[in-house]
């Protein structure tokens, strides 16, 4: 640990120890150092209550207590709060907060885990819990929201601009999920809750299943003085989550100019079992009026189990033959038939692995003369392993063995083959390597792979680590235009590192290269069906148990690229900030607000290494040379912001915000790796480098991190016009632009290898000796110039009966949105989609809530995005995806508060119920299917019971 670090991590603690030392007077409402404060706790449990001659509950009162969040806050705020306590109004926090104005999801493996704010994707936002900084579960920053039961958390706001004194704020957005407040609760209250699932796609893979259950529990209690308070959560789940995955390599020309075929497929039948236990506890103390002590704790233990199986096709990218009279509309070939088809049958395993721990204490005084001070400081941790275990099949090993013809219809929804071979025979289909990938692979240790690998199996060992601590000073005024002043200084220190752990499997029994093996008997589980696909039955064994059986040998990979994919980043950066808050009549009206600025000192470094290929040695291992390199940088950034309100007569509030945004680099991009090696086929610049006659000449190629990248930085407005009705209902209208100053590209640039170190290239196919140019390039993210991104959203609540007595119950609530983006994906280039954009998201929700009875229906829609999905390695890159629509229902029953059955509610869900696909396509060609998943619907039944 260095000094600094230490130095950092003692600031932590002393802020918040010398603050218990002394008590000052009596309350006064401020922010504290979590983001809320007690004026605005009050206000979310009194509001709806004094706007009401009745007390409203279930999901109409979360629409009220969301709508009082975003009435009486300060910044542009959209909320979604519990029903009850411990009961979101969706499974699954991701989904909850999609139905929000501008947000909208991205689905992994059928459910929503993480959130696009106005059209920027997950990593340009930052998460809270409880106004603290999270680590990730990802590889960047963007937190996973299916880490976080949503049964422990009790509202989640998310912040479209930015105060000075909230740390940790992105550029698109910042989401801040808040657990409960025992104290605030002021009553003793004990739920449980328990749903099943099922999916209708049912057991697609041997051995899966279709239905699972989740639980939760949750007590809260108090002493009778109301000094201390607990509030203790728990949620366990176990789910089946089901997939029908095609995928196409791609679609090359038949011949020049002509129509395009499909070169090669890669589907699935995917079955995920998802486990989670969540805890989350905290402990309030309040000996004194004047002094508040909070402890945070929340643990989560995460595990998604899948299984994938399937049948590799390579087909005009391979030895396999496209036959004359195959058919042909819009430039796409939609049927032939292919012979000579070696098929690779896959059965693969995933395993993610994640354990999240984080840790806070807050400490807050509150004086009678209007001094205040708060201290607080927090950890948070993930540890996670991706475990990807590949498993090969086939007739047999490279050209032996038999091939198929295979008949293929494309369409819309992708590929559908007629093969000729039975998939499912375990005599037929063995373990082998049928297109000979891989070569021999020799290790250190002289353990070989020869002819070629018969699989891979790759673990991704990533952990994530932020400290973080704040004080602050406050002092508020009466009778005076300015409200309070609040100066504080927050720190945090993150470190991440990943490192790869990756081999080249071979059977041990193939020793002349030609050898393939039988399925052994106790690993098989019978067979699987590729029905959708066309395909029919597929052998299925458990690729984990035969890996553990040793029958394989595992060859480490160390070439460089793998090597240079271990890094580890530190990121330490102070942050003092000042705001003035704002109040004041003007006229009727009354304007509110904050003015601020923060400054953040960035010290950011990277460790990672320099990797390289020489040759091979004489035991026909890799001679790699690597070398270990910490490089990084130090920078300021000046974020000033100003948020207004004028709250006028008629319950009409016209906002507007301005700031300096940023979002930190993300974490991959700063890796200080490297990576090269000669290009077979390019010769290089001839400007820079003259070939000599006789000579063959080849350039070098790499890619590059770095270190020394700066923030995504912007200049943003946004204006906000809206009427309220009570806090029942509101009308909203926003808009927003966005000037990026600066943007982070992947850039091919000139790069001089002069001086590197390289293998012997030898000589060419001809015998002509090989000559190196070292004038070559390097792909690196680097900072250039921005971009624009701006847009408008309409959005309200609306129940029925503030206009129409009858209709009590009935309401609607939803958004949409229009977002329009100009930034260039390089320097120069024309402009294109970011990740994650959707031009148009909208989203409804249509309810009726009375007498007990609750009925609801939901749809999200968004336009077609730059989607990311997950490829070989665990690594993550974009392809544009199709427009998708997504329903979902919910009915229920609550039995209120008197009678036997009081304080239990029953539910009934439905989820995707139109089937809605995920499809990704190849840019301007809709026919041409690159993705298209299937996740089915899920059914969830259940209750919820408060003692």
């Amino acid at each position: 640990m260095t000094a600094s670090t230490m130095n950092g991590r003692l600031w932590l603690a002393a802020s918040s120890l010398a603050l218990g030392a002394a008590l000052i007077a009596t309350p006064a409402a401020a922010q504290d150092a979590t983001g809320a404060s007690t004026a605005e706790n009050a206000q979310d449990a009194a509001k709806p209550e004094q706007d009401d001659a009745i007390v409203v509950t279930g999901f109409r009162r979360a629409l009220e207590n969301a709508i009082n969040k975003k009435k009486y806050s300060e910044q542009i705020v959209e909320s979604v709060s519990a029903e009850d306590i411990g009961k979101l109004p969706d499974a699954s926090i991701a989904e909850s907060i999609a139905r929000l104005p501008g947000l909208t999801s991205q689905r992994l493996s059928g459910r929503s885990n993480n959130i696009s704010i106005r059209g920027f994707a997950p990593d340009f936002s930052t998460t809270l819990l409880n106004g603290r900084e999270q680590t990730s579960t990802g590889d960047n920053r963007a937190v996973e929201f299916d880490q976080y039961p949503s049964e422990i958390i009790n509202r989640v706001d998310v912040y479209k601009t930015p105060m000075a004194s909230v740390i940790g704020q992105g550029l698109s957005g910042t989401v801040d999920m808040r657990t409960i407040r025992p104290l605030d609760t002021k009553k003793r209250v004990i739920a449980i809750g328990a749903r099943g699932s099922y999916a209708d796609l049912g057991k697609l893979n041997a051995g899966s299943d279709d239905k699972g259950y989740r639980i939760n529990g949750l007590f809260v209690d108090q002493n009778d003085a109301g000094t201390l308070g607990v509030a203790l959560g728990a949620s366990w789940v176990d789910e089946p989550y089901q997939i029908e995955e095609f995928n196409a390599w791609g679609y090359p020309n038949v011949t020049n100019n002509g129509p395009v075929v499909i070169g090669g497929s890669k589907s699935y039948i995917t079955s995920t079992q998802l486990t989670r236990l969540g805890l989350n506890g905290t402990l309030q103390f309040r000996p004194d009026p004047r002094f508040t002590s909070t402890l945070d704790a929340f643990y989560s233990d995460f595990k998604d189990d899948q299984i994938k199986r399937g049948i590799e096709l390579p087909l005009f990218w391979s030895a396999a033959q496209l036959q004359p009279g195959f058919t042909v509309a819009d430039g796409l070939v939609t049927s032939g038939r292919y012979t000579g088809v070696k098929g690779v049958i896959r059965n693969d395993a995933f395993q993610r692995k994640a354990k999240l721990y984080s840790f806070g204490w807050n400490n807050r005084f509150e004086g009678d003369n209007g001094f205040n001070l708060t201290g607080d400081i927090s950890y948070s941790r993930t540890k996670r392993n991706e475990l990807n275990v590949e498993t090969y099949a086939g007739t047999g090993r490279a050209a032996a063995g038999a091939s198929d013809t295979i008949s293929f219809t494309s369409g819309k929804n992708g590929t559908v083959f007629k093969p000729t071979l039975n998939y499912g025979d375990f005599n037929t289909i063995l373990l082998t390597s049928p297109q000979g990938w891989g070569g021999n692979q020799t290790d250190a240790n002289g353990l070989r792979i020869v002819g070629s690998q018969d699989g891979y199996y790759n673990n991704r060992i990533v952990n994530d680590e932020i400290w973080q601590g704040r004080a602050e000073a406050e002092k508020e005024f009466t009778d005076s235009f300015l409200k309070s002043v609040q100066l504080g200084l927050n720190y945090t220190d993150r470190s991440k590192s990943l490192r790869p752990d990756e081999y080249f499997l071979g059977l041990k029994a193939n020793t002349n290269g030609t050898t393939s093996v039988a399925v052994p008997v106790d690993a098989r589980v019978g067979t699987s069906d590729l029905g959708f696909l066309g395909l029919g039955p597929l052998i299925s064994y458990d690729p984990l148990k035969l890996v553990n059986s040793g029958i394989y040998n595992l060859v480490r990979n160390v070439y460089p690229d793998v090597v240079a994919k271990n890094y580890s980043i530190s990121e330490k950066v102070w942050t003092p900030y000042l705001q003035v808050n704002i109040k004041s009549m003007v006229g009727a009206s009354e304007l509110t607000g904050n003015i601020g600025v923060q400054a953040n000192h960035t010290d950011q470094s990277s460790n990672g290494t320099r990797a390289t290929l020489l040759g091979f040695n004489a035991n026909g291992s890799p001679n790699v040379t690597s070398t270990r390199n910490t490089d990084g940088d130090t920078y300021w950034d000046v974020l000033p912001s100003a948020n207004l309100s004028l709250r006028m007569p008629g319950d009409f509030v016209v906002r507007i915000g301005a700031a300096r945004e940023i979002i930190r680099p993300r974490l991959v991009d700063l890796r200080n790796s490297f990576d090269y090696g000669v290009s077979n086929s390019d010769p290089g610049d001839p400007a820079r480098f003259t070939c000599p006659t006789g000579r063959v000449c080849r350039t070098v190629t790499g890619n590059l991190g770095n270190p020394s990248l700066r923030p995504f930085r912007a200049n943003a407005v946004d204006v906000t016009f809206e009427k309220y009705f009570g806090t029942k209902g509101y009308l909203a209208l926003q808009g927003f632009y966005k000037d990026l100053q600066s943007y982070i590209y992947k850039l091919d640039s000139p790069y001089n290898y002069t001086g590197f170190t390289f293998a012997n290239p030898g000589t060419d196919n001809n015998n002509l000796p090989i000559i190196i140019n070292p004038f070559g390039r390097v792909n690196q993210p680097i900072n250039g110039k921005g971009g624009k991104l701006y847009g408008i959203e309409a959005a309200g609540t609306l129940p029925f009966d503030t206009f129409v007595s009858v209709l009590q119950g009935f309401g609607v609530t939803g958004s949409v949105s229009y977002t329009k983006t100009k930034v260039s994906p390089a320097p120069g280039a024309p402009a294109t989609d970011l990740p994650g954009y959707s031009r148009w998201v909208a989203n409804g929700t249509a309810y009726y809530e009375n007498n007990g009875f609750s009925l609801r229906a939901s749809a999200r829609h968004r336009s077609s995005f730059i989607g990311e999905v997950t490829g070989f390695g665990g690594e993550r890159f974009n392809r544009r995806a199709r427009p998708e629509t997504i329903i979902d229902g919910q009915v229920g029953y609550d039995f209120g508060q008197t009678g036997t059955l009081s304080g239990l509610s029953l539910f009934l869900q439905g989820q995707n119920l139109t089937n809605e696909p995920f499809a990704t396509v190849n840019p301007n060609a809709d026919n041409q299917v690159i993705d298209y998943q299937r996740y089915g619907r899920r059914f969830l039944a259940g209750f919820n019971y408060r003692f």
